[in-house]
């Protein structure tokens, strides 16, 4: 038994859901409770970004914006769950002829978030849902303290893996397995 603190990396849990579950509806404070497995929620975190908008943004793109910062207004309403939102850069067009962006912050927010927490003994365990190896540091800074790491991630399939060396890391590994995703189902 401990307190915990969850840290959902955004990007990656929708790639999950797509790729792995079909885009299920989840109810995320169902996700975060399955995710603390019992143990005393400090606070959940989730990382993401708001979509692009051009100057002056299309039709298409405001509607998007609107929907994505409706989404975050609800999660903040769930107890305890804080968003923490980076910047979305342009990086050109890619060779499919589509636009290319990037997370800018979002992983930065995440390391700091998990090592700010962990050194102050706030924390025993931390659940981290990401597959990203950028991230490695960050749980090598709170085992360090003390802190029991857990990965929650997607499965082996291309778009979804975890990387090798984030799974080697951390203490204890948890796939969202249709068992889980199933269990957190919004209901409305």
């Amino acid at each position: 038994m401990g307190v915990t603190a969850v840290f959902v990396d955004g990007a990656y849990l929708e790639k999950v859901l797509l790729h792995d579950h079909g885009r299920p509806r989840i109810d995320f404070g169902r996700l975060v409770a399955a995710m603390v497995e019992g143990d005393e929620l400090l606070r959940a975190y989730y990382y993401h970004c708001l979509p692009y908008q051009s100057s002056p943004p299309t039709a298409e793109e405001k509607e998007r914006y609107a929907a994505r910062h409706r989404f975050f207004t609800a999660l903040r309403h769930i107890p305890r769950f804080e968003v923490r939102l980076g910047k979305l850069a342009f990086r050109g067009m890619g060779n499919d002829g589509k636009p290319v962006f990037q997370q800018k912050r979002v992983d930065l927010m995440l390391g700091v978030d998990m090592a700010l927490l962990a050194g102050k003994n706030r924390i025993a365990k931390m659940a981290l849902l990401s597959g990203d190896s950028d991230f490695t540091p960050a749980v090598e800074a709170t085992k360090n303290e003390g802190v029991l790491t857990t990965l929650w991630h997607g499965s082996q399939t291309r778009e979804v893996r975890p990387s090798a060396e984030l799974v080697q890391v951390c203490d204890e590994r948890r796939e969202l397995t249709p068992e889980i995703i199933q269990s957190v189902l919004r209901h409305s």
